[in-house]
Order: structure tokens, then C-alpha cells, then sequence
């Protein structure tokens, strides 16, 4: 049995196979999911867990160079995007785009990762990076 971090083991290996600029979705309940795209359903029930919660484990295995979030995150759940902002820091850019073409974009995602979170706007798309 795994000891240690992330303990999803379908997570943990959509993690693993990922490469360089590779994307992986992390939405909240009501995320639309395109036809063809994995989804890691995380969800038990309102809340649980947590867009934020959820987002915190993956950081902790998934090297991120970019981030892109709704533009209507900030103004329509500033207390979310409050504190998804203190997640980055200098090095990783948070793009914001309308969540129209942020929809688009989930469809080349290797993975969505659907969490129990009900704000709305609660998504984000991750770029991976590389650790070298």
C-alpha cells in the first residue's frame, strides 16, 4: 500500500504518464466533461472533496508550468479565487480566459478530474512542466 501522497491510483497514473505540456482539468461538480475525455469522478457529495483540497494533492505530484482558470472566476467566486491565487507564485503564469473557450479547451485534456465542489467557476486547466 502506497504510504504517502497522492493515494488515488488512476490519478496517480494519469500523473505519472503525463509529459511535457500535457493538460489536466480539475473542475468542480457541474463541469461539463467533452465526449472522449477521461474523467476521474472524485465526487461524494456536495463539497467533498473540495476544488481546492483537490488541487493542493495534485500540486504536490504534478510539476505545473502554466495554469488557466475562467475569467469569471474572480468576480463571481472571489473567495475561490482568492485562494487559488495563493497557490502560484512568480514562476507559474495564471492565464484567464473566458469559460466558454475554457470548455474547448478541457477537450485535449488527458484527464478531467471532477471534484464534489459547488462554486462555480471552480476549475482550472493544468500545463504540465518538467522538472529539469
Amino acid at each position: 500500500m502506497k504510504k504517502t501522497g497522492l493515494l488515488h491510483a488512476e490519478l496517480s497514473r494519469v500523473i505519472a504518464s503525463m509529459g511535457h505540456l500535457d493538460t489536466l482539468v480539475i473542475g468542480d461538480a457541474g463541469l461539463p466533461v467533452p465526449k472522449g475525455v477521461l474523467v476521474i469522478d472524485l465526487a461524494l457529495k456536495r463539497g467533498v472533496p473540495g476544488f481546492l483540497e483537490t488541487l493542493e494533492v495534485v500540486l504536490s505530484e504534478l510539476e505545473v508550468q502554466d495554469a488557466i482558470i475562467a475569467s469569471e472566476q474572480a468576480p463571481l467566486s472571489a473567495e475561490i479565487h482568492a485562494a487559488f491565487t495563493s497557490f502560484w507564485n512568480a514562476r507559474t503564469p495564471v492565464q484567464e480566459i473566458p469559460h466558454e473557450e475554457f470548455k474547448v479547451r478541457t477537450r485535449d485534456a488527458k484527464a478531467v478530474v471532477r471534484t464534489g465542489e459547488f462554486t462555480p467557476y471552480s476549475n482550472v486547466i493544468l500545463v504540465a512542466g518538467v522538472v529539469f
